[in-house]
């Protein structure tokens, strides 16, 4: 079946952002991780927007959208697409950092979200010691930052992200590795501006039981100690959470297991008042 896609730029303070819109129904939005771009979410669009009218989007310094070295904030740059594509109110999922932004867009504006999904999340002002061989590998990739060894790193990051902290390359498919190793070479060798994001103050962990609407918490136990113990901070602190394990992945389980990835989405969207 031929998938119909709009898409666009839409015009932000200091940049631009790249979108796609698929389907018609009620507005779906999927963010991207920090290692990859609108990309990630290949497989759900196929399947969410038989449902939903889906809107995936480039965050500023990823993929197809711009910045320049101003200060923004990603709440506000959410609020502008969804004024620019007429949306009043929509379902959000966000995966790892745009799952914190997801949250702490749904804290800054919460008569824009029905329900919200993070996947793999940070969190905001969250307080988390990582164990001394993650601090390794945290150490590494900030090294090969700064030589701008963008090879070296993005080998680093999929050892963290994608395979999961101590486990072997070989865990997950030669394919998908390589999916999300072009995602992260674009995006290093082809922005050199990241633009000065502000953060929510006060910080979503300790504003968590503002968030009402019904949140569905995913992750894998393979991911790294800072997601998981987010996840538990979310669980507890959301009044209306539900959380999810996908045992036997890591930082992407849209991307490893995206049949079982889009059955819980589609399963508790269904249930959504």
């Amino acid at each position: 079946m031929s998938l119909r896609i709009e898409s666009g730029y839409v015009p932000v303070t200091g940049g631009r952002l790249y979108f796609e819109v698929a389907g018609d129904g009620h507005p779906l939005v999927l963010m991207h991780a920090g290692i990859a771009d609108c990309r990630m979410w290949d497989e759900q669009v196929q399947v969410f927007s038989q449902i939903y009218r889906v809107i995936r989007y480039d965050t500023r310094g990823f993929g197809k959208s711009k910045t320049e070295d101003v200060e923004f904030s990603n709440r506000q740059d959410l609020f502008d697409l969804l004024a620019h594509l007429e949306v009043e109110k929509a379902y959000l999922i966000g995966a790892s950092r745009a799952g914190g932004i997801a949250i702490d867009f749904t804290i800054d504006h919460p008569e824009k979200v029905e329900a919200l999904i993070p996947v793999s999340s940070a969190l905001g002002g969250l307080n988390h010691q990582h164990p001394q061989h993650e601090e390794r590998m945290l150490d590494e990739m900030s090294e090969a930052w700064d030589q701008k060894d963008f090879v070296r790193l993005a080998g680093l990051e999929l050892n963290m992200w994608v395979d999961g902290p101590v486990q072997p390359e070989t865990r997950v498919a030669p394919a998908l590795r390589e999916r999300v190793r072009e995602m992260i070479l674009d995006t290093y060798t082809s922005h050199t501006t990241e633009g000065k994001p502000q953060r929510l103050d006060p910080p979503a962990a300790k504003r968590l039981a503002e968030i009402k609407a019904p949140t569905l918490i995913i992750f894998g136990n393979l991911d790294e100690s800072g997601v998981l113990a987010a996840a538990e901070q979310l669980e507890h602190g959301i009044p209306a959470a539900r959380k999810v394990v996908m045992a036997g992945t890591a930082h992407l389980p849209s991307m490893e297991r995206p049949h079982e990835f889009n059955q819980l989405v589609l399963d508790f969207l269904a249930n959504v008042p």
